[in-house]
């Protein structure tokens, strides 16, 4: 069962109700903010943001990497003839060839994340498009993909400021439902995207499979993850008493507790509990982790990201 369920069912919604929700999410007011990160984001990382957020590999570029030693039929042009009068060897320079950095926005879009005021799925897309925006802007290559047991959909790489607007379009019409599986979703992912890249992974993590095995499939198939969790205040200390019949929110399984102080206090501990060890298990292999409530202003957790690393470096 996910940790936060309902009193009772919620009523049924169509997709086409909930995507008009989304309608004023991003308005002209919003993307006067993301101008403003965009612009702290440059004077955080003056000079060097552009350089040292694009993957490098070996290839014919200007900016010098190695040698390695001649062998019939490289270039004669590449041979270091400077290092040949002091060693008597034949070696090759090698040079750094830039790549694009593909950046992929990956929005957990369950049943669950329709929960709170305002709903968690509409902050994780605030911050996603945030991010999407920088990106963007710094001419990356951004991808988004919304997801829930499986991917949902999928808005291609692009690149340049002006590509947001169909971030926005596409935000604003995807589907949500269904239950959190992090895992199958990450594997349909890595599956159908041989370009390696930044992984940005936002969620509430509500998944009774668990959370390791998503994460490591980005891990184990060369993906950079960074981890966002998201939470509504009333998720980690619900205002809740006396004999409830509580129905999980994506299951719709049922059950029915008596509700005391000392319950409260003991579901909060756990409630804590969980996402601490989502933390030390990111922060023991290097990943990075935030973990936000949709209390906090979506502004301030993007430039507290900025601050910390992870995204920008």
């Amino acid at each position: 069962m996910s940790l936060l369920a309902r009193r009772k069912p919620p009523p049924a919604t169509s997709g086409a109700a909930r995507a008009a929700d989304r309608t004023a999410l991003f308005d002209e007011r919003f993307l006067r903010t993301l101008e403003h990160l965009h612009m702290v984001s440059r004077k955080m990382f003056a000079g060097n943001l552009r350089a040292e957020r694009r993957t490098r590999k070996v290839g014919s570029g200007i900016e010098f990497a190695d040698h390695r030693t001649y062998s019939r039929g490289d270039d004669f042009r590449y041979i270091d003839w400077n290092l040949y009068g002091r060693l008597d060897r034949l070696l090759l320079r090698l040079f750094e060839e830039e790549e694009d950095l593909h950046i992929y926005i990956l929005i957990d879009c369950s049943d669950s994340m329709a929960i709170g005021n305002p709903p968690k799925m509409h902050y994780a897309m605030k911050v996603g498009a945030a991010l999407s925006y920088v990106g963007l802007a710094n001419l990356d290559r951004v991808a988004l993909l919304p997801f829930s047991d499986h991917v949902l959909g999928r808005l291609p790489p692009s690149r340049g400021k002006n590509r947001i607007f169909r971030v926005f379009e596409f935000l604003r019409t995807v589907e949500i439902g269904g239950t959190t599986n992090v895992a199958d979703a990450m594997k349909t992912f890595v599956s159908q995207h041989k370009r390696r890249g930044l992984a940005v992974l936002i969620s509430d993590f509500y998944d009774p499979q668990g959370f390791e095995e998503g994460i490591n499939t980005l891990r184990y198939n060369k993906f950079e993850p960074f981890v966002l969790q998201v939470y509504d205040l009333k998720e980690a200390a619900p205002n809740l008493h006396g004999d409830l019949a509580l129905v999980d929110c994506e299951t719709g399984e049922l059950r029915e507790v008596t509700v005391s102080k000392s319950l409260l206090a003991a579901y909060t501990r756990e409630h804590e509990r969980y996402c601490q060890q989502i933390e030390d298990f990111c922060t023991a292999r290097a990943v990075p982790f935030f973990r936000t409530h949709t209390a906090i202003p979506f502004d301030e957790l993007v430039l507290q990201i900025f601050r910390m690393g992870g995204f920008l470096r």
